[in-house]
């Protein structure tokens, strides 16, 4: 008889105040993985993102937008004002049955609520509280507030260090992924120590320092990281290169071998020795860049990729999404949308297991979707605390 699949984190419960992707990363990976997540809505930070990113007039492409993000799926809402008296008794009964509670505001905000480590942890001796914020819960800076590149730059990853001529904002939430993944390892950490020790804590993860490991390999290198190349600078170990139809190419021969096989299928086999030539390099770089732009994209990869080489395309969002290899290792999921014939293109979790698997996807309804269902289940009556404020966007009076 074949064996009941459970999911690896079945039975875990979470309450997730998070409102941007870094929180909501470890919730996604907690989600997908079998845990009930309870989403925290509040309807000021609701009013606040339609304000930073506009509405939809038509309902079902509203419903899509709500649906789109990979990271909501397969939570649960509850739209509820934290800062009314109201709520108060609901969120502390939902938390005092939690393991985990996550939050992304600055430091301070969710004590000032009410709901610090400190104050819900005397409820429950167990929960262990994901604090996720720009640059951390102490220090000199704790007190800021900042996005993505703003992380980047504390951590000195917008510097010469990126290779670009000048800094630049990416266009890509790499603190955010890189917190959310830390935030995701420091959750799961939490919940093995607590399992030996018997009580929680307050886990504290910055997006500025979950943004220093891209120093790693620099710091490998040099004891001093004034000591790295002028920016802009080329080195043979690889490039981003435009090809004859406008397309680009990105190598990474950096490998001795690797470098030879490259230079000799371009036509250069001349320019193997001289792969640690500074004074050449220049000249060199100018040689590769024309006589790459002397085929297509997609000729060159067939050609280098017949040399054994390191080239891949560079591929659109789109195009990568659409990509055979990422669909065959099931990383692109088609989900169903409720009264939309279009599937949403979803991200399934960056990882795969022999054994274990996710929960079916359930894309996220609208914000308060189950009120009704978990204020039963807590066995509270809406209707009254509607009445009483529990729902509103204003500040509580009490």
């Amino acid at each position: 008889m074949p064996k009941a699949e459970v999911s690896a984190l079945q039975g875990l419960k979470i309450v997730d105040f998070s409102r941007f992707l870094p929180g909501a990363y470890a919730s996604w990976v907690a989600a997908d993985m079998g845990a009930e997540v309870i989403r925290i809505e509040h309807p000021r930070e609701l009013a606040k993102q339609t304000a930073m990113f506009g509405a939809d007039d038509d309902a079902a492409a509203a419903a899509r937008r709500r649906a789109r993000p990979s990271y909501t799926r397969n939570k649960r809402s509850l739209a509820i004002n934290p800062g009314q008296a109201a709520a108060r008794p609901v969120l502390e009964r939902l938390i005092a049955g939690a393991d985990v509670l996550i939050e992304d505001y600055r430091p301070g905000v969710m004590a000032g609520m009410g709901y610090g480590h400190a104050a819900m942890a005397a409820l429950n001796p167990r929960l262990i509280t994901l604090s996720v914020s720009f640059a951390g819960q102490n220090g000199p800076l704790a007190d800021r507030a900042g996005h993505d590149p703003l992380a980047l730059a504390l951590a000195g990853a917008l510097s010469r260090l990126n290779g670009l001529p000048t800094p630049s904002l990416p266009g890509l939430q790499v603190a955010d992924v890189l917190t959310g993944a830390h935030a995701t390892i420091a959750m799961l950490l939490a919940l093995a120590a607590r399992d030996r020790r018997g009580s929680g804590e307050h886990v504290d993860v910055a997006m500025s320092d979950a943004s220093l490991p891209l120093l790693l390999v620099s710091m490998a290198r040099h004891d001093d990281l004034d000591e790295l190349a002028p920016p802009g600078t080329w080195h043979p170990k690889g490039g981003v290169w435009e090809c004859a139809d406008g397309g680009f190419l990105c190598t990474t021969d950096m490998e001795p071998a690797y470098w030879q096989r490259f230079c000799a299928a371009i036509g250069r086999p001349e320019f193997a020795a001289r792969q640690h030539d500074a004074q050449a390099h220049p000249a060199m770089h100018a040689q590769i860049a024309a006589i790459l732009r002397t085929r297509s994209r997609d000729d060159w990869f067939a050609l280098l990729g017949t040399a054994r080489t390191q080239a891949m395309p560079v591929y659109s969002p789109a195009e990568a999404l659409a990509h055979p290899h990422h669909r065959a290792r099931g990383r692109i999921v088609d989900v169903p949308l409720p009264a939309d014939a279009r599937p949403l293109v979803q991200l399934a979790l960056p990882f795969g297991f022999s054994e274990t698997r996710a929960v079916a996807p359930r894309p996220a309804g609208p914000a308060g979707a189950d009120n009704a269902g978990l204020l039963a289940e807590l066995g509270f009556d809406a209707e009254a605390l509607a009445a009483a404020g529990a729902f509103s966007t204003e500040r509580s009076k009490a």
